[in-house]
C-alpha cells in the first residue's frame, strides 16, 4: 500500500444525520425481512446481490507498519452507504453526468471474528481520484475531485453506485466492499411521517417558505415531514464550512428519532409500513436476509462513536476541499481491517 501525497492536521468531523438514516433504513430492512421470513412471508431485493466471497483472499501475508505487524482480517464484511442529493425516488438518470452527488458516505464494517460493528465516515468533500464520463457515458479520464462527485458520473442507479464503490475502495487502498445501499434524500420526510413525527427542541430559527416551514429556536414540537426535511438539510451555503450548525441539528434529530424507530418496528405490521414509506428512495444490491444473519450477535459501542478519516478542510479555487491525512488514513485501515500479529 503506497501513501498518498498530501498530509494535513486532524479535525473532528460531525456525522451527518443522513448517514444514520441510511444505516437505520438498512438495519430496519434487515429486521423487517427477518420478521417476514419468520412468518413465512416472502420478500427480497429486486437487485442482484454481489458475490460476497470473491475478495476473501484480497490481502494475504503480514504487513509491518511503525514496528507493528498486521494480518488482514478476512472475517470482515464491508458495506458502503450513500445519501444522494436528490428529492426524487430512484430512477434512471437522463445522461451520464446526472447521477446525483453522494452528499453522505460511510462504511459499515461487520467483524464476525470479534463480534463488533464499526462505522467509518467519509467527508463528502474529500479530494481523491474520480473517474469522469461525458453525457453519452463515455470515459473521459481521471481527475482529483470531491469524492461526492463520483456518483454523478453514472445512471443514478447501479453504475453510479458501483463507480462510487470502486472510488471508495481505491481511497482505502483497495479494500473489498461487499455491497452498497443508497438513499435519495427525499425519503427523509416520508420516513419521519411514517414514524409519527419526531419531537425535539428546535436549536435554530429556520424559515423555508417553499415548504411552508417556520421553526423558532427554543420551541419544543413534533416535527412533520417537511419540518424534518428542512431541519436536517437546511444550511447557509454562503458561510465557510456552514455544515457545522446543520450537523449539530442532525445529531440532535438522530438522538430523538432512533428511540421512536425502535419502538415502532417491534410490531411486524408497523415495521413494514415504516420501511415501505422510504422503499422507493432506496437502491441496493445487498442480500438483506444474509445481512440479518451477519449482524446477529454483533454489537456496536455507541460510546466510541464513528471512526473518522483525519484531515482538514480548505477553500479551493471555487469549492471547499477536504484533504485526508495520509498516515492517519493508513493507520485507520490497519486498525479496522487488520489484526495485530505478535
Amino acid at each position: 500500500m503506497g501513501r498518498r501525497r498530501k498530509k494535513a492536521g486532524p479535525i473532528r468531523i460531525i456525522i451527518p444525520i443522513i448517514v444514520i438514516i441510511v444505516l437505520a433504513s438498512l438495519a430496519l430492512s434487515a429486521i423487517i425481512l427477518k420478521k417476514l421470513k419468520e412468518n413465512n412471508i416472502q420478500a427480497g431485493s429486486a437487485v442482484e446481490a454481489p458475490d460476497y466471497d470473491n475478495a476473501d483472499k484480497w490481502s494475504e501475508g503480514i504487513v509491518t507498519y511503525n514496528n507493528q505487524r498486521y494480518r488482514y482480517n478476512n472475517k470482515i464484511r464491508t458495506y458502503l452507504f450513500m445519501g444522494i442529493d436528490t428529492d426524487e425516488p430512484v430512477h434512471k438518470a437522463e445522461d451520464g453526468i446526472s447521477g446525483g452527488q453522494a452528499d453522505a458516505l460511510f462504511l459499515i464494517v461487520i467483524d464476525k471474528s470479534h463480534e463488533k460493528l464499526s462505522l467509518i465516515s467519509i467527508h463528502r468533500n474529500l479530494m481523491t481520484t474520480v473517474k469522469m464520463y461525458n453525457r453519452e457515458g463515455e470515459y473521459t479520464g481521471d481527475a482529483e475531485l470531491q469524492i461526492c462527485l463520483q456518483h454523478g458520473y453514472g445512471d443514478g442507479e447501479r453504475l453510479s453506485c458501483q463507480r462510487t464503490v470502486d472510488c471508495v475502495s481505491n481511497l482505502f487502498y483497495g479494500i473489498p466492499i461487499h455491497g452498497y445501499v443508497s438513499l435519495n434524500m427525499g425519503g427523509i420526510g416520508l420516513l419521519n411521517d411514517a414514524l409519527g413525527g419526531v419531537e425535539l427542541t428546535v436549536m435554530q430559527d429556520l424559515n423555508v417558505q417553499g415548504r411552508n416551514v417556520r421553526l423558532t429556536a427554543g420551541e419544543t414540537k413534533v416535527l412533520n415531514g417537511d419540518e424534518a426535511y428542512v431541519y436536517v438539510r437546511s444550511r447557509d451555503t454562503s458561510q465557510f464550512d456552514s455544515a457545522s450548525d446543520r450537523l449539530a441539528r442532525q445529531e440532535q434529530y438522530l438522538n430523538k428519532m432512533v428511540p421512536v424507530l425502535l419502538k415502532r418496528i417491534k410490531r411486524a405490521s408497523s415495521a413494514v409500513s415504516v420501511y415501505g414509506a422510504s422503499e422507493d428512495y432506496i437502491f441496493s444490491n445487498i442480500d438483506y436476509n444474509r445481512l440479518a444473519d451477519e449482524i446477529d450477535d454483533v454489537t456496536y459501542d455507541s460510546s466510541e462513536g464513528m471512526l473518522e478519516i483525519p484531515g482538514e478542510v480548505v477553500m479551493g479555487e471555487q469549492l471547499e476541499e477536504f484533504y485526508a491525512d495520509d498516515e492517519g488514513l493508513y493507520q485507520l485501515i490497519l486498525d479496522v481491517f487488520y489484526d495485530k500479529v505478535s
